[in-house]
């Protein structure tokens, strides 16, 4: 049965039974559609809604229906977002890519005429070199962690694993117990678009991960049925499975203390920039990491680039500010 959505381009109050364009059930309705027919995981889904939620928000303050908006508005929009949230040019192209799914969904439901978005151009992404740390520096973190509480032991157990397999947040967040395989050092991890593949860990993360699952995680899931019956491997105080934002916030914690960056996916950036350092080829370094297009693996290279850089001008003062190849005649 066609919705008529004509009270939408009107301003005017919905029908009965009808969403308002800021109703949690269009939202739920477009996430719907992202997953089924635009083929993207539930957590780009997710980030779109709220991407489109702040939009929404943004069009109400300026009394705008989403039916009437045109291009220079939502320019307007996404010039707010890089002047006050300090967006750079990769997160204004994942918004605008966001912003054209939502108006397909508004013109295939009949609420718009056209998509005022699709003439919005993508900004070039800058190459943004990933932050690494070595492994005293990652030790030193880890050593913040109190592993005398069950939830430290835990806690050392998630960062342990996501920095010896090089794990997303999102992929330490969704592994189940009967995930992890201790004999092969094994786990399978269902990574962006619901990839699937087998991450390797070793024996420090395996130590780790056993005193978890033995000790700790009986502990927190006691006198919690839902703590007892989940299958997630990694449980929060209620029992149920730990949160990517409880993940970070407990680590931010931790590096602060340690006098280290804060953000979480570094030890993931430490992992594969090690790999490399150690000899590993590049299409190995691809898998372990889950990466789609080997183009995304291959900005660690320039890590190693600059490490080179940062050494040559280290351990060659005199020859400060020229190139490595200055002075050379062929």
């Amino acid at each position: 049965m066609e919705r008529d959505w004509a009270w939408v381009k009107k301003k005017s109050s919905p029908p009965e039974g009808m969403p308002d364009l800021d109703h949690p059930l269009l939202l739920e309705r477009f996430c719907s559609r992202l997953v089924a027919l635009e083929r993207r995981s539930p957590l780009t889904a997710e980030t779109y809604k709220l991407e489109i939620r702040r939009f929404l928000e943004y069009l109400a303050a300026l009394q705008i229906t989403a039916a009437g908006v045109n291009s220079t508005q939502i320019s307007a929009y996404l010039e707010k977002r890089r002047m006050e949230d300090n967006i750079d040019s990769r997160s204004t192209a994942k918004a605008i890519s966001c912003l054209r799914s939502f108006f397909r969904f508004l013109v295939d439901e009949g609420i718009c005429a056209e998509n005022p978005a699709s003439v919005l151009e993508s900004p070039r992404r800058r190459l943004r070199l990933p932050e690494v740390m070595d492994r005293e520096t990652v030790e030193r973190i880890l050593d913040m962690i109190d592993t005398k509480s069950p939830l430290g032991l835990r806690n050392r157990a998630v960062y342990e694993l996501i920095y010896s397999a090089g794990l997303r947040v999102c992929e330490a967040v969704r592994l189940n117990l009967r995930d992890i395989d201790f004999k092969e050092g094994l786990a399978k991890v269902r990574g962006k678009g619901d990839r699937e593949r087998l991450a390797v860990f070793g024996p420090e993360a395996a130590l780790w991960l056993k005193q978890y699952i033995e000790e700790a995680r009986p502990k927190i899931a006691a006198g919690r049925a839902q703590g007892r019956q989940s299958p997630a491997l990694f449980i929060g105080k209620s029992g149920k499975r730990l949160t990517r934002k409880g993940i970070w916030k407990n680590y931010a914690v931790y590096a602060a203390k340690a006098g280290a960056g804060t953000r979480l996916h570094t030890l993931r950036h430490s992992f594969a920039t090690g790999l490399l350092e150690g000899g590993a080829d590049l299409r190995s370094v691809q898998e372990l990491l889950g990466h789609a297009d080997i183009s995304t693996t291959q900005i660690y290279t320039h890590v190693d680039v600059s490490l080179l850089r940062e050494n040559y001008r280290k351990y060659m003062p005199k020859l400060k500010g020229r190139s490595p190849a200055a002075g050379i005649k062929t």
